[in-house]
């Protein structure tokens, strides 16, 4: 790889020009390092993230198929009811070698914002290198190029409320992950550790009062109750 595209120590943008509203989170030392050239084989997924993958395709199909059908009131109404709901979409841009970009974005943002701004955290000399933002799985490139993607806001992009998206450039050098991200100096300055998951609660432990124990029919009735009735005649 050519010393152009190694991250270097160099200045990004004057401060008057510098992004301030976002996170950058540094590789997650227990994330699992994934070594180079991998088979093809180790990326096919398993019956459960196919499943959990076609739930989520079928859904985004179906309200991407079914918006032309609706009623052009009813479906401004349904994008109003989710911009009041979800009025900003967290877009968490994760680089090959872990290290992750976090921003806020209006809800009716186009994912070319989410572009520019990737774009405006990158080296000087990596900033002319094409990349594409997607998710996985399944593979969904997100391309300003596409007028199904570009003409969309991020709600209708179904990204609303969060969503992680992965980066692949061009240039297959910037794609290893044991190549550091190539973000300028003023940004790296500020990565912190990845926020560990808040701890699982216990459940909470169930008192449950003692069963009485049962008591057969003849408890309580008295000891003649008991005696057979030719028996009581035989006594008198």
């Amino acid at each position: 790889m050519s010393n152009s595209l190694v991250p270097s120590t160099q200045q990004g943008p004057s401060s008057s020009t510098q992004p301030s509203d976002f996170k950058v989170y540094k590789p997650s030392v227990s994330a699992t390092v994934l070594p180079a050239n991998l088979p093809e084989g180790y990326f096919t997924p398993t019956a459960a993230d196919l499943k959990a993958a076609q739930a989520t395709l079928s859904a985004r199909t179906k309200a991407l198929n079914n918006a032309p059908l609706q009623l052009r009131a009813a479906r401004e109404a349904e994008v109003k009811a989710k911009r009041d709901r979800w009025p900003e979409t967290t877009i968490r841009i994760r680089f090959a070698d872990q290290t992750q970009l976090e921003k806020v974005f209006p809800s009716t943002n186009k994912i070319r914002s989410v572009y520019a701004f990737v774009r405006g955290c990158l080296l000087d000399d990596v900033k002319p290198i094409k990349f594409i933002l997607y998710q996985s799985p399944p593979k969904r490139d997100l391309k300003v190029s596409d007028p199904d993607v570009r003409d969309l806001t991020l709600a209708e992009l179904q990204l609303a409320p969060s969503s992680i998206l992965l980066l692949r450039f061009e240039d297959e050098e910037l794609n290893h992950n044991n190549t550091p991200a190539p973000l300028a100096s003023y940004v790296l300055s500020r990565a912190i550790d990845l926020p560990l998951p808040p701890p699982l609660e216990a459940e909470p432990t169930v008192l449950r009062r003692a069963t009485p124990p049962r008591t057969t029919p003849t408890e309580g009735k008295s000891v003649d109750a008991k005696i057979p009735k030719w028996l009581k005649l035989g006594k008198k």
